[in-house]
């Protein structure tokens, strides 16, 4: 099933994914998100590190699973010079003008999250 909606301008794009697989009992992927950030808040390759950028970002990439006990979720975007970077979306993106977001429930198979001691993270289980 496939499921469709749009963030406006001052929304939190993780906050909102994140409610939706929620609200909407969503075991799933993100197949797109077409639409620009003027906060970026990513967590870098090294787990660790957080990088918090204004301006105006151009999201060209975004994939990740949905569960209702939490999202996965990684992001790329462009800056005004075409510069691009990417990381684990984090709390604190913000929306600018707009943000479409196409998503595709599995059926038949439920993801949830769990602590996982080796890794530190909630992990992907699947039922």
């Amino acid at each position: 099933m496939y499921n469709t909606f749009r963030l406006k301008k001052g929304m939190d794009l993780k906050n909102e994914i994140e409610e939706y697989a929620i609200n909407n009992k969503i075991s799933g992927v993100i197949l797109c998100c077409v639409g620009c950030l003027s906060k970026l808040t990513i967590r870098l390759a090294d787990g660790k590190s957080i990088l918090e950028k204004n301006g105006q970002f151009e999201i060209v990439s975004i994939t990740g699973t949905l569960s209702e006990d939490g999202v996965h979720i990684h992001i790329s975007v462009s800056d005004e010079e075409g510069n691009t970077i990417g990381g684990h979306l984090k709390n604190g993106c913000i929306v600018n003008t707009t943000a479409e977001v196409c998503i595709l429930s599995i059926p038949n198979v439920k993801y949830k999250r769990e602590f996982d001691p080796e890794t530190g993270y909630e992990e992907l289980i699947i039922k």
